[in-house]
């Protein structure tokens, strides 16, 4: 179930993978309550058989296997202790990991944008291009286009200058 939550789309995974955590959690803590209580069932049904076995012998018995049974209770106090710390270790390892992995997603997918953008980009930049040769064109007309009209102008302005001149000299 873990690996499937993680291959999904992040927004899904994040829930799947919190829910998966506490039903992992929610599973341990009724184990242990499980081996709690089946640990003092069975200490109760053992003391029982030693009480029964005799009082007398009992005392010394029952000194020895008391120190043993302190003991033995001792180390698995401290073994469970050393687990729910490796537990609680691995959990935040866990947790690390998925939010490197929510991280790595997340500068994919600007890695994936910045290269959209790169092409809209060069397609505006052939745009410019273009139209700064259509406005160089423009402007070369514009200029060749004044230059004809002057010329026209000053062509005109003789011809009418040279008929005026033989009109008022006859």
């Amino acid at each position: 179930m873990d690996l499937e939550a993680r291959s999904l789309q992040p927004n899904v995974k994040a829930v799947l993978l919190a829910k998966l955590r506490e039903y992992k959690s929610d599973l341990n803590n009724l184990k242990s309550e499980h081996k709690r209580l089946a640990s003092a069932n069975s200490n109760q049904a053992a003391r029982d058989d030693l009480l029964e076995s005799g009082m007398a012998d009992a005392m010394s018995v029952s000194a020895n296997q008391r120190g043993r049974l302190m003991m033995s209770t001792e180390r698995l106090n401290e073994s469970s202790d050393g687990i729910k710390e490796s537990r609680r270790t691995m959990l935040e390892t866990e947790e690390l990991g998925v939010s490197i992995l929510q991280d790595l997603h997340q500068q994919r997918q600007s890695l994936l944008h910045a290269n959209d953008t790169k092409e809209q980009l060069h397609g505006v930049d052939d745009n410019i291009s273009k139209s700064k040769k259509i406005l160089t064109n423009m402007s070369r007309r514009m200029s060749r286009n004044k230059w004809i009209i002057s010329s026209i102008i000053v062509v005109l302005v003789v011809a009418i200058a040279l008929i005026l001149y033989f009109k008022l000299s006859k």
